[in-house]
């Protein structure tokens, strides 16, 4: 089983900046992928920004140029740098690690930009 917990987000005026960390915990052997994820209110969740292995990198073009999705030094995390926020941010994030054939998810993150 494996187990993520995200953390890092709050309420933040436009034009600032958050940092999401996500721990993954667990019998974790290969990830295969690990991806940022939100769904705002009214809306279907999408995906933000992906990694997967080997380092590639797929952000969505809303986010592109503000958002930077990275692993952590320690090993099994994933951090999301977000700076330039808008209003329309404004989202539960969630943290997905897919590991072998199986697809883990966080309790998610919420992330509010207003003034």
């Amino acid at each position: 089983q494996v187990q993520l917990v995200e953390s890092g987000g709050g309420l933040v005026q436009p034009g600032g900046s958050l940092r999401l960390s996500c721990a993954a915990s667990g019998s974790i052997f290969s990830i295969h992928a690990m991806g940022w994820y939100r769904q705002g209110p009214g809306k279907q969740r999408e995906l933000v920004a992906s990694i997967i292995r080997g380092g590639i990198t797929n952000y969505a073009d809303s986010v592109k140029g503000r958002f930077t999705i990275s692993s952590g030094n320690v090993k099994n995390t994933m951090y999301l740098e977000m700076t330039s926020l808008r209003p329309e941010d404004t989202a539960v994030y969630y943290c997905n690690f897919l590991v072998a054939s199986n697809s883990y998810w966080g309790q998610g993150t919420q992330v509010t930009v207003s003034s």
